[in-house]
């Protein structure tokens, strides 16, 4: 994964005391929704599909604060909604980052760049701005024009303020492998973004556009070809070999749901971020009174043409972990993405005829 080197050490030292506990289920990162209100109105969005009531509610610090640390993840991604909507949600990131948790603020970017002052650069900081294609797939996907320009000015905003700057794309049944390079290619060496985070679209029950999601077989053929001869090597992308190689359909995985669970205004959501069938108040109660093996493809119907990275991006983790080969494979990978990495900044000094610094 396109991580940072000591975020890499502390996630793998706290998968190996899970093992060493014997934990059979534990998280690895939460979903946190501290409100569900958007400043955008989406069609393939199910989570602002709620009532005036339930969008104006605002999770208190404290509260969160509470659920991250009795389910001990070590990473938190804090998402909505719109989070910078929530007036404390700094203070949220702030406190959480003090706990030593990875935070990373998903955003739609209309407000970012005029929230950047209440935020700090910070080795437990990512700003994680949502880029779903260029400029007119972009705007088309958020229903709003002008969203992709402000998205691409904030993130180059925040890269000059010191910030580590990721991106999220989600990509539809209309996508092409062109369409997949071409947005990859831009994010990496023209914006050049730290990390890439991709998923193909899943079918939220409430969502207004049930028409555009891909299924299982058109997301590897997708991937697959997007990813021919290689192609892949050369972007950043936020995932471990194993899981691009399950988007491509090189191998086949069970979802996890408890390795990514969701925490928001309602509780915690059974059984993903992605389906709700009802909340529990604690994570231990999640853990213990929902019947895991009643999920997956081939177990819920729900399920079958989900591959989004929420529940298969944890197998693909626990996957690479438990096998040596596998390990030496995502190592390797993150030493690339790392040589790429330090390219783009020696291309951005260059370009502000900056010295580099001394070593």
């Amino acid at each position: 994964m396109s991580m940072p080197l000591r975020q890499n050490l502390a996630i793998g030292r706290y998968l190996l005391a899970q093992r060493v506990r014997r934990r059979p289920r534990f998280p690895l990162l939460v979903e946190l929704e501290p409100l569900y209100q958007c400043n955008l109105a989406c069609s393939f969005c199910g989570k602002i599909q709620h009532p005036d009531h339930i969008l104006r509610k605002r999770m208190p610090v404290d509260q969160a604060l509470s659920a991250i640390e009795e389910c001990g993840a070590p990473m938190v991604s804090i998402a909505g909604g719109e989070p910078l909507v929530h007036p404390e949600v700094h203070v949220m990131a702030r406190e959480l980052m003090e706990r030593k948790k990875f935070v990373f603020l998903c955003t739609n970017a209309i407000l970012m760049k005029k929230r950047l002052d209440r935020f700090e650069p910070s080795k437990y900081f990512t700003w994680v701005v949502h880029l779903d294609g260029l400029r007119e797939r972009h705007d088309e996907f958020v229903e709003r024009e002008g969203v992709f320009d402000l998205a691409v000015e904030a993130i180059r905003e925040a890269k000059a303020r010191g910030f580590r700057v990721n991106t999220n794309t989600t990509f539809l049944s209309t996508d092409t492998p062109k369409t997949v390079r071409e947005v990859l290619d831009f994010l990496n060496d023209e914006l050049e973004v730290d990390a890439i985070q991709i998923s193909p679209a899943y079918a939220y029950e409430k969502a207004p556009d049930q028409e555009h999601f891909p299924g299982v077989e058109k997301t590897r053929s997708l991937f697959r070809e997007a990813f021919a001869d290689g192609g892949r090597k050369r972007w950043r992308l936020n995932h471990s070999p194993l899981f691009l190689d399950f988007l491509e359909g090189k191998v086949d995985f069970q979802c996890t749901p408890w390795g990514i669970p969701s925490y928001s205004i309602f509780g915690w959501q059974r059984p993903c971020y992605l389906m709700g069938d009802g909340y529990t108040e604690t994570y231990a109660e999640l853990l213990e009174t929902t019947d895991w093996s009643q999920y997956g493809r081939g177990h819920d119907e729900r399920c079958a043409n989900c591959m989004a990275h929420c529940g298969y991006e944890p197998t693909a983790v626990i996957a690479t972990t438990s096998s040596l080969r596998e390990s030496m494979r995502a190592i390797a990978a993150s030493g690339s993405v790392s040589r790429n990495g330090k390219r783009a900044r020696g291309r951005r000094r260059a370009a502000r005829r900056e010295p580099a610094a001394p070593r």
